[in-house]
C-alpha cells in the first residue's frame, strides 16, 4: 500500500509476486506502476511524481522518477481499485523495467486481471 508523504512523493511497499503482478503496467512505455491511492483526486494526468518502491521487504528502496499516466476514480466500472497509475521516466533508462520483469519472469504472459486492465 502507498503511504502518501505529499503530492509528488509517494512511498510504495509491494509484498509478493502475486501483488507486484497486478501492480505492474507493462503496456506503458518505459513500464509502470499503479498504486492504490484514496487521493485519487489530488492528482492528475501529467503531473511528475517520485516514488520510493520497496518489492518483498527487501532493504532496497527503489527510487522511480515519473509522471501520472493512468487515474482510476473511487468507484470505478468493475469495481477496480482506485489508484493512480506512473509511468517510468526515460531517465531510469529501463532499469526498473527489466527489474521488474526479471522478478516476474513467465508471469507477463498470463491473462490473470490486474489493477489496470
Amino acid at each position: 500500500m502507498a503511504v502518501e508523504n505529499n503530492k509528488g512523493l509517494l512511498s510504495l511497499n509491494i509484498k509478493g509476486k502475486s501483488a507486484l503482478y497486478v501492480s505492474y503496467m507493462p503496456f506503458i512505455q518505459n513500464g509502470g506502476i499503479f498504486i492504490p491511492s484514496k487521493k485519487t483526486n489530488t492528482y492528475n494526468l501529467g503531473d511528475d511524481i517520485f516514488v520510493l518502491l520497496t518489492i518483498d521487504d527487501n532493504k532496497e528502496k527503489i527510487p522511480v522518477a515519473g509522471k501520472i499516466a493512468w487515474i482510476t476514480p473511487k468507484g470505478a466500472h468493475g469495481n477496480k481499485t482506485e489508484g493512480i497509475g506512473i509511468q517510468f521516466s526515460q531517465l531510469d533508462k529501463g532499469a526498473t523495467k527489466v527489474k521488474i520483469e526479471k522478478m516476474l519472469a513467465g508471469a507477463l504472459t498470463s491473462e490473470r486481471p490486474s489493477h489496470t486492465l
